[in-house]
C-alpha cells in the first residue's frame, strides 16, 4: 500500500477512535501492548531530537526540523491514542527516552548542520528497523496496521529528506 507523505497530519474525525481488542486472546494483547508502546516510546524519543535541533535562525533546516517535529508528533499522538483505545498506558520508562532524545538533538545542533543531518539518518533509519520488525512480527488489527504502515512510509521519507539535504547543504542556518 502506499501512503501520501506530504500529509504531515492526516485527518481524524472522532468515530475513529475506538475500543479495541478487548477480547484478543492474552498473548495477543501483551504483544500489541509492547509494539504500541515501544513506537510510542520511540516516537517520543524522536519528538525530542527534532525540538531539540530545531535552531533560532530562519533557515530552509529549521522549517525542515518543523514539518519533521509536527509529523512525529503526529506519530506519537498515533500511538499514545492506539495505547488508550486497548485499554493500555504508555510506558513508565518513556521518560528516559525523552531525556535521550534531547541530549541526541541539543548535542547535534552544537556540532553543527552536518551533524543534525546524520543524526536524523541515523534516527530514522532505527525507526525504519523497529517500523519493520514490529509490522512483521505483532498481530495487529487492520486499523492499527494501516497506522503503522503510514507512519513507517513517513519515516522513510524523513529518511531521504534528510540524505539529500545532507548531500545538498546549500541550506545552510
Amino acid at each position: 500500500m502506499t501512503y501520501d507523505i506530504s500529509i504531515i497530519r492526516p485527518e481524524m474525525h472522532h468515530d475513529d477512535v475506538k475500543l479495541r481488542g478487548r477480547d484478543y486472546p492474552a498473548e495477543r494483547r501483551r504483544e500489541i501492548r509492547k509494539g504500541l508502546q515501544t513506537l510510542h516510546t520511540m516516537e517520543v524519543m524522536a519528538v525530542n531530537i527534532y525540538k531539540s535541533q530545531i535552531g533560532p535562525k530562519p533557515c530552509a533546516l529549521n522549517t525542515q526540523l518543523s514539518a519533521a517535529l509536527c509529523n512525529e508528533l503526529t506519530h506519537m499522538q498515533d500511538f499514545l491514542t492506539k495505547l488508550f483505545e486497548f485499554g493500555f498506558k504508555p510506558s513508565k520508562l518513556r521518560w528516559t527516552y525523552w531525556l535521550v532524545g534531547y541530549v541526541f538533538g541539543l548535542s547535534s545542533r552544537t556540532m553543527g548542520e552536518a551533524v543534525i543531518l546524520k543524526t536524523a539518518v541515523w534516527t530514522e533509519e532505527k525507526a525504519i528497523a523497529h517500523y519493520t520488525k514490529l509490522l512483521a512480527g505483532v498481530p495487529w488489527d487492520e486499523e492499527t496496521q494501516s497506522f503503522v504502515e503510514k507512519d513507517q512510509a513517513d519515516e522513510i521519507g524523513h529518511a531521504e529528506r534528510w540524505r539529500e539535504l545532507l548531500r545538498d547543504r546549500s541550506s545552510t542556518c
